[in-house]
């Protein structure tokens, strides 16, 4: 598959916007309950590991991956 695709990533806890280029440049964005949304398209599944190894190494309880 090489077309990008869209995802939304749900975690606990609370990542500044200003960390969007570490995260492949998805956008972020966190809501009052503590949740961050970290959003945007990748373009494959190495990309998408990437991320996740990314959320794993900062110790981030990971809530939910979508493929929007």
């Amino acid at each position: 598959m090489n077309e990008e695709q869209v995802y939304e990533i749900k975690v606990r806890g609370i990542l500044d916007p200003e960390w969007s280029e570490w995260f492949d440049g998805l956008t972020i964005t966190h809501a009052d309950d503590g949740v961050t949304t970290l959003r945007g398209p990748l373009p494959d599944q190495t990309a998408l590991h990437t991320v996740l190894n990314r959320i794993r190494d900062l110790n981030l309880p990971l809530i939910s991956v979508n493929l929007k």
